[in-house]
């Protein structure tokens, strides 16, 4: 496929109409565009968020706390309509100053905590708990780099090539192919280290499998941007074990369904206010 080749103005100007889907919630600019307070549940875990893969690593690592019996984990979790543009709204600015989800208030502090980033609420509960995160001085390091690799390794997958595949207005083959590369050799890495691993760290489930999880588990499970086939995922034989023994933790189909708004009817919780919820949720399916 040949494609137009492109001159790079001298200075780059905002074009309001590019982005493709995402086009109206996409600006260069920081900050507020209105006024809107948040809203605050009766829990010490005031989360705002969706459940996108970074929303799930938080709300899949907060119903594992709870079922180890962590009551102090509770938490209200509230929905954040991205595609309305709330995440620029004057409450949420005021926890994340990115304006991109998820945003967590800890409550139990005094002043309230305010903590942005997926991965840094991953290990702030995992410290403030004091679980799944090694204690052994010589392990913890391992747990971290592949929590900071993720990190660091999504947005090839997300915005990279997640974009371009999936949400692009126009296919574009060098693009496609630069970032399914990428994508795909990521794959490898972890399909190479979980050949004689259970979880990512060894035979302890961490924040860094939770963390994986839900971009990578994702992608293998055919979850995410229907592009399974596309990339050959069958072939990962290690990684797909992992991503299905993951899959199968029952905090882990909790906390997926939490400010999931798309889907089986079934697989959604909009809005998560209490663990009965979850029961309210199968009670209103069986009705």
């Amino acid at each position: 496929m040949t494609e137009a080749a492109y001159t790079p103005p001298k200075v780059w100007t905002w074009d309001k109409d590019s982005g493709g889907r995402f086009a109206a919630i996409n600006r260069p600019i920081a900050g507020a565009t209105h006024d809107k307070a948040l809203p605050k549940g009766k829990h010490p875990m005031q989360l705002h968020s969706v459940a996108t893969p970074n929303g799930v690593k938080v709300t899949v690592m907060l119903e594992e706390l709870l079922a180890k019996g962590i009551s102090d984990a509770e938490y209200d979790a509230y929905l954040v309509n991205i595609m309305e543009g709330e995440q620029f709204g004057s409450g949420f600015v005021d926890i994340n100053p990115n304006s991109k989800i998820p945003a967590l208030m800890d409550t139990s502090t005094n002043p309230p905590t305010r903590v942005f980033e997926s991965g840094a609420i991953l290990l702030y509960l995992a410290e403030k708990f004091n679980a799944f995160l090694p204690s052994d001085p010589a392990k913890k390091p391992e747990c971290m780099s592949w929590l900071f690799w993720q990190m660091g390794s999504a947005p090839m997958l997300g915005g990279g090539f997640g974009h371009f595949y999936a949400y692009a207005p126009e296919k574009f083959e060098y693009a496609i192919d630069r970032y399914a590369m990428e994508v795909k050799r990521q794959l490898d890495v972890l399909d190479k280290h979980l050949a004689d691993k259970e979880y990512i760290c060894g035979d302890e489930y961490t924040i860094a499998d939770i963390a994986i999880w839900s971009w990578y588990g994702a992608m293998v499970l055919g979850k995410l941007y229907e592009a399974a086939e596309f990339l050959d995922v069958a072939s990962y034989k290690n990684l797909l074990r992992w991503a299905q023994q993951i899959d199968a933790r029952d905090a882990v189909k909790r906390g997926k369904m939490v400010n999931r708004t798309w889907g089986a009817p079934e697989g959604q919780l909009h809005q998560r206010n209490d663990a009965s919820d979850f029961e309210n949720k199968t009670q209103d399916k069986l009705g």
